[in-house]
């Protein structure tokens, strides 16, 4: 917000899109603010850039629609989790993977992840809030890549610490700690202590936000 102040002459208030954890990545984020000033888009996508690169990097910017706001006109949020499963970790992509040797069963973790789609109460999968834990989970995927493995998720919202909860309980599904079966129960607890353990967030990005039925 303070390097939007030089060009706008005011400091306005941003809606996020996506609240995500410190260490978590955002590949696509989108911001929106109101301001009276008359500014180029372009001119003050260059200004941000020029001030917040390559750490932080406006991809576009543009003029948006009355009524616009990045966070409450979202219909879906779509997350990925990449876990290296690799004997030995990558130094140059350790900052956005899990590394955790092994050999995790994508068949397993698969079965559990289709009973976590759907609108549920996901009161086990969140940190304790006083608002409501019921969320659409429209997909929840498994795909392994090489030595990695991709856990895709995307819901109409996701409450606090809700996607490194699932994949941590998915891993141990993978693992053998827990049987797939276990999440029915799991769910039916509402309990955050019947999940597996919360995946650390640098492995986490939130990839894309959604507006309207299936666009951007």
């Amino acid at each position: 917000m303070r390097r939007l102040a030089p060009v706008l002459r005011e400091e306005p208030r941003l809606s996020v899109a996506g609240r995500t954890d410190a260490g978590v990545h955002a590949r696509g984020q989108v911001v929106s603010f109101r301001t009276a000033a008359r500014v180029d888009p372009a001119r003050l996508q260059a200004a941000l850039n020029g001030a917040l690169a390559p750490e932080v990097v406006v991809t576009r910017a543009r003029w948006a629609p009355e009524g616009f706001d990045a966070r409450r006109s979202a219909t879906a949020r779509e997350y990925r989790y990449r876990i290296d499963t690799a004997e030995l970790p990558d130094p140059f992509t350790a900052r956005y993977v899990w590394h955790r040797p092994g050999r995790p069963s994508i068949g397993r973790m698969r079965r559990a992840a289709a009973r976590l789609v759907g609108e549920r109460d996901f009161a086990s999968f969140c940190r304790r809030s006083q608002g409501s834990s019921v969320r659409r989970l429209d997909r929840l995927a498994v795909v392994r890549q090489g030595s990695l493995v991709v856990v895709g998720a995307r819901a109409n919202a996701f409450c606090h610490q809700m996607v490194r909860s699932l994949v941590g309980t998915l891993l141990a599904v993978g693992e053998g700690r827990l049987e797939p079966e276990a999440i029915d129960a799991i769910l039916g607890a509402c309990d955050r202590a019947a999940a597996g353990p919360v995946a650390p967030p640098h492995g986490l990005c939130l990839e894309r936000v959604v507006y309207g039925r299936g666009g951007r």
